[in-house]
Order: structure tokens, then sequence, then C-alpha cells
């Protein structure tokens, strides 16, 4: 019987357990995407003071071992969860892990480094699973690469495993004082380690990763090209273009048994084909107070509240768009001024415009079942996955031709009747509006318009395709 290769995916997040954003989406469902009769995918994730009790109180302690950080000799617990028939693995750490939120403390430099190296350290006591590939998602996770090279040399199990680095977000890189590369990485001495690591007078773990990994992934193909230029590239780009022979993009895809309309519980009604949409769509604006108008067509957006997702160019719209006849609904948190214009909109629009300032993942479901249009003006955009859920529930995504977005969203042409949506390419309001006008226009061609929607639920971003593409990557690295 032919030996398995074995994959640990490491993360500091996934759905169910934690999500904050896309990646939380991406590590909960891709690693059972990639097990096949050849491929067996494991999951790490630190074991963060959030989870509920529904998981913690299922984890078997497996052991417990002591990783090196610098000076420091630090406590972890290592936990196995078995889940829908996959395995997880946790790393526990009270200092480290049990806090109030996942990101955004004042040690994380030194949080993330320890998850890395107990990622590292714990490969030695998984039992029977000794990965050939290791796999990395985001700054979180970028030492990990650099650690494995610098401080195991020499071990023969952890020489022959291979890295692979995924960039869900360039924009995060994890930078801080160069004193970090010896008081908690441990790597003053290393000259390669510390060439590879100091980048602009900080230590930039992510760029550690991308000059350490034998493959560096991003989550579309056109964003790998993009951060290979100075626009897109965040300070990096000379490393990208460096590191050219192992960069490549594999878009993302979504969980299609979780995305169902026709499976969906938050759904006042779930359906199967776009006539469906119609009693979501009147739910919806009762919930959210607006106009109850069966013909206006509704626009949303579910999204961060960021000028990287394109909230300035909607915000400088704000006052026009009731004139132009369609409503809006915004779902999210972010920046404090785009909160405020939103809010100030909303009141002032007389029942045209909605703003729900939170997170809920019920009721962004909700805004993609009722809504007719799904707003992604997006500045850079990795990947996205907003424009696919949406598409899945027969709405029709307009877009900026950026990223991700240009690989998934094919522009409506108005001749052929081909194309998933609507696209502009210059990251300014007016383009916006004019493509929001277009939309608007076919939207009153109920015909062509029902059309487009059947056509975006057809649409197949499942994972089928994105991991087969990430398991030849593993099969090109192990030969």
């Amino acid at each position: 019987m032919k030996t398995k290769r074995k994959v640990l995916f490491a993360a500091f997040e996934a759905t169910p357990f934690i999500k904050t954003g896309g990646l939380g989406d991406v590590a909960g469902s891709l690693p059972a995407a990639l097990c096949d009769g050849e491929t067996e995918v494991r999951v790490v994730l630190p074991k963060l003071g959030t989870l509920r009790e529904e998981f913690t109180s299922r984890m078997e302690f497996i052991t417990h071992f002591t990783v090196p950080l610098g000076w420091r000799r630090q406590y972890c617990g290592l936990f196995r969860l078995e889940r829908d028939g996959h395995i997880w693995y946790f790393l526990d750490n009270e200092y480290y892990f049990h806090r109030a939120a996942p990101y955004g403390e004042f040690d994380d430099g030194e949080r993330m480094a320890f998850f890395a190296k107990a990622v590292c350290e714990c490969m030695a006591h998984l039992p029977d699973f000794f990965p050939d590939v290791l796999h990395c998602n985001d700054w979180h996770t970028a030492l990990a690469p650099v650690f494995l090279r610098e401080q195991y040399r020499g071990m023969a199990d952890y020489e022959r495993v291979r890295t692979v680095f995924t960039i869900h977000n360039l924009k995060f890189q994890g930078q801080y004082d160069p004193c970090v590369l010896g008081d908690v990485l441990g790597l003053d001495s290393c000259e390669a380690a510390r060439g590879q690591l100091l980048r602009d007078g900080a230590v930039n773990y992510l760029a550690g990763a991308v000059a350490y990994a034998d493959a560096v992934t991003t989550v579309s193909p056109t964003y790998a090209g993009e951060i290979c230029g100075s626009e897109l590239g965040e300070g990096l780009d000379g490393l990208f273009r460096r590191r050219r022979g192992v960069l490549s993009g594999i878009l993302n895809g979504i969980d299609r048994r979780d995305y169902d309309p026709e499976r969906d519980k938050a759904l006042v009604q779930r359906y199967r084909d776009v006539s469906g949409k119609a009693a979501n769509k009147a739910a919806l604006q009762r919930a959210l107070g607006l106009r109850e108008e069966r013909d206006a067509p509704l626009l949303c957006m579910v999204s961060r509240l960021t000028e990287q997702k394109g909230v300035d160019l909607l915000c400088e719209l704000l006052p026009r768009l009731p004139d132009e006849g369609v409503q809006l609904a915004v779902l999210g948190t972010g920046e404090r001024d785009f909160e405020r214009r939103l809010g100030e909109a909303a009141v002032a629009s007389g029942g045209r415009i909605a703003a729900r300032l939170l997170f809920s993942e019920e009721l962004s479901r909700q805004f993609y079942a009722g809504s007719d249009m799904l707003l992604m003006p997006s500045r850079f955009e990795p990947c996205g996955l907003s424009q696919m859920i949406a598409m899945r529930y027969g709405t029709v995504p307009i877009v900026r031709q950026t990223g991700g977005l240009r690989d998934s969203v094919e522009p409506y042409n108005e001749f052929t009747g081909e194309g998933t949506g609507f696209g502009f390419t210059r990251a300014d309001s007016n383009d916006l509006l004019g493509a929001i006008r277009k939309a608007v226009r076919l939207y009153g061609d109920r015909d062509a318009w029902t059309a487009l929607a059947a056509r975006c639920m057809t649409m197949d971003f499942g994972w089928d395709g994105p991991a087969e593409e990430y398991r030849a990557l593993y099969r090109r690295l192990l030969a």
C-alpha cells in the first residue's frame, strides 16, 4: 500500500473555531478538500482562549514539550480534535493565547514567533504523522520556514520537510524592532537570517518566509503578478521578483455545501433558482427599515470598512445614490470615519440606505440572499470571497478589476450577454458609479437580468480545482 504524502497546514485561525476574515474561511475548508487517496492533511492552530467549550471539551491531550524562543524556554501543550473525519491539532500556552482577542496585543511579535516555533517543535510529537510538507499561511506562521532551515539544520526528519507559504494579504507583514532578532528569535548570530529578515530597519516576518520557503503562493494568479510591481508590492516587490521562480497564484474557493441557498438555515426562504430571492429581499428590506420596493435594485456591501475595500469610493457616492433609484445595505465594521458617514447617510436617506455596523455571519448570508447586487470596489484584493459567495446566492457582483476580483468576475458583455458581473478599472468613485448605472440599466430588463443572476448561481467556485493545484505543487516539491 502506497504511503500518503503528509501535509501539516498551519494557520492562526480557521472556521468554525475562530474567524476574523477570509483566512479563517480558507483554513477551515481547504484542508479537507486537499485530502485524497495520496494526500493526508492535518491542521495546527493555537488553542486560543476564545475557543468555545463545545470544542475544548472534546479535545484529547497528547503531550507537552518545551519551546526554545530566544533565551526563553516556554511550555506548550499539544491537543488533538477529530471533527467530521479530519484531525486538528491545537497548541496550548495560556500566557500567549489566553487573550480577549486573537490579534492586536502589545506582544503579537513574540506571540506569533512562539506559535511558529511551536509548530516546528510539535512535528516531532505528532503520533504517526511527521509531515512531508509544512504549509504556512500569512505572517502569523511566516517564521516557521525560517526556523526550520536555520535552527533544525542537521536533523534528518526536519531537513526533508518542504515548505509552502501562502500570502492571503501582503498588507500585513509582521514588522518589529531589530532587537527582536536576538531577544525573541535567537537568530542575531545567523548572518543568513539577518540578511533575509532585516528590511528597512525592521525585522520583517513575512519577508523571511518569502525568502526561505520552497514555494510561495498567493490566493489568486493576478495578485501574484501584481505584488511583483511597486504599486502593490508593499515594499517587497524586489524580493518577489527575485523569487519569481517559486511564486505562483492559486485562486481561493468556497465551501459550496456551507454556502448553499437551497440549504442555508439563515434564510427566510431557501431557494434553488433566482425566483426564490424575492421573499428574502422583502424580508431584508423590512429588517433593515428600507422601503419595501420590489423593483428597486438593492445593492449591498459585506466588508471590513477600510480604504483597502474601497469604502471611501462608496462614501463619496452616498449623497447621490438615492437619486439613482437604488437602495443600499452595508454590513461591517472598520474605520470610525467610514462608520460615521454610513450611519449619517442611513439616517438622512429616508429608507434608501441602511447600515449595520457589526459583524454577523447569519446577517451576512441574509444580505447575500436578499440583495440584487454586491459592491466590491476594492483598491486591491488578493482574492476576495464575498463575490464568490454572492454569485452562489444569485447576487450579481460589481467589482473593481484587481487581484482575485479580476480572476473570478467576468465583465458583462451587453452585445453577447456573456459575463458574470460588472467591472471598472480605476479606483475612482465616478467609475464605480458608472458600473452601478450599467448594472441598474440591465436590471430594468427582467429577462436579461434573470439570465445573468442564474448564470452567477451556476459558477463553481468550490475547492476541487484549487485543491488539485495545491496537490500538484506538493508533488513537484517532493519529486
